[in-house]
């Protein structure tokens, strides 16, 4: 099969994955409303043309939060992403290392970050939930900072669990557990190379962080109920200071769809913010990060680092986001349907792919250097 865009490998991705796997990547809330509004209204920004211009010599280079980086995208914290292929974060994290881009770990994933730290060169960035357990919090934070994180993104658009419809009738969270139990088998039993390479090759079959506080044993039906009774509904700003003063590197605050909350972040001490719903993933209805972005940026912009993430599927979404503001954009599904489809490979060609389709939409704009996006390489109606 031939890969020439996301697409492909997310189509891949479906024909390898158990259902119940693919389905947590590739769903959302509710009907999935805000999940295609991520999409749609991204692709329905236009590039002005131009001609005539020296583009000779193109740049993607970047720097965030201090590193610089060989563009401006980097692999967003996708929980259980692990799963997908065998030690997945760990593939994930040696992919965006050789592209020159930053890797974010998330606190549910397969792979520890001292696992990670030790698997990939980089630094890497860390992410983490505010939950009821602060002592698990502390312990997070510690041990992120300890393995070489370099940056911490805290979740915050999560107080209660998002009501997602295909994971209720895949088996990952609907029916009792015996029942659910039973369909993830039944799943995964038809998917020969994922239980091979994953099942039985690519064990613990834990989430790593968790498995501190549940066991060495535990499993999905013990994360669910330990992560539905961790939700910390009680969340304020205060809890964001609290953190702040823990943490001594840069904070980003992930989950930003106002520019109130935007300057309420920066006033609490954070460094940047991600512009995000999610993935579509919690409120459905909520608007899109793309359209969310502009006031964010003006509100902000300089003051900290914007990044956006949300309906990113191409290079020229990249360059659509960073024209509306951002500094830098998180590739979220894409990156997964990457690993799920051809593990660390898969990753390092959905980068290139991204990389190839920036400079193409960079050229024909007429810019030379990332740096020379702005609101002007939009064509917006006068």
């Amino acid at each position: 099969m031939i890969f020439a865009n996301v697409s492909d490998y997310r189509e891949q991705a479906r024909r390898r994955l158990p259902r119940f796997l693919f389905d947590y990547i590739d769903g959302g809330a509710f009907s999935e409303t805000t999940l295609r509004s991520n999409v749609e209204d991204l692709s329905r920004l236009r590039i002005r043309q131009n001609v005539l211009r020296d583009v000779s010599a193109l740049s993607l280079e970047t720097e965030l939060l201090g590193q610089k980086f060989a563009m401006p995208v980097g692999l967003a914290p996708i929980g259980l992403a692990g799963l997908t292929a065998r030690r997945g974060e760990v593939q994930a994290a040696r992919a965006a290392h050789k592209a020159g881009v930053p890797f974010t770990l998330s606190t549910v994933s397969a792979c520890t970050c001292e696992e990670v730290a030790k698997g990939a060169p980089n630094p890497f960035w860390f992410q983490l939930y505010v939950i009821k357990d602060r002592g698990f919090m502390r312990d997070m934070l510690a041990r992120a900072k300890a393995a070489g994180a370099s940056a911490l993104f805290l979740t915050v658009d999560m107080p209660v669990p998002g009501t997602r419809y295909r994971d209720m009738r895949s088996g990952l969270s609907g029916g009792g557990p015996m029942q659910r139990r039973l369909m993830r088998l039944m799943q995964a039993s038809v998917k020969p190379r994922w239980s091979w390479d994953v099942g039985l090759l690519g064990g613990p079959h834990t989430l790593g962080h968790v498995s501190s506080v549940l066991g060495k044993s535990a499993g999905v039906e013990e994360f669910w109920a330990w992560m539905g009774a961790n939700f910390d509904a009680s969340v304020t700003w205060k809890d964001l200071e609290a953190i702040r003063s823990q943490w001594s590197g840069p904070l980003v605050v992930k989950g930003i769809l106002t520019a109130d909350d935007a300057r309420s972040a920066i006033a609490a001490g954070a460094n940047g913010v991600v512009v995000s719903n999610h993935g579509g993933r919690q409120l459905d209805g909520a608007r899109s990060s793309i359209s969310a972005l502009p006031p964010i940026a003006d509100a902000i912009g300089g003051k900290a680092t914007v990044f956006m993430d949300g309906g990113v599927r191409t290079g020229l979404d990249v360059v659509r986001a960073l024209a509306s503001g951002a500094n830098g954009v998180l590739l979220g599904r894409a990156w997964v349907y990457g690993l799920a489809a051809r593990g660390e490979h898969g990753v390092s060609e959905i980068l290139r792919i991204i990389a190839s389709e920036m400079r193409t939409a960079l050229a024909l704009s007429g810019h030379s250097r990332i740096a020379d996006v702005g609101r002007h390489t939009l064509d917006l109606d006068d």
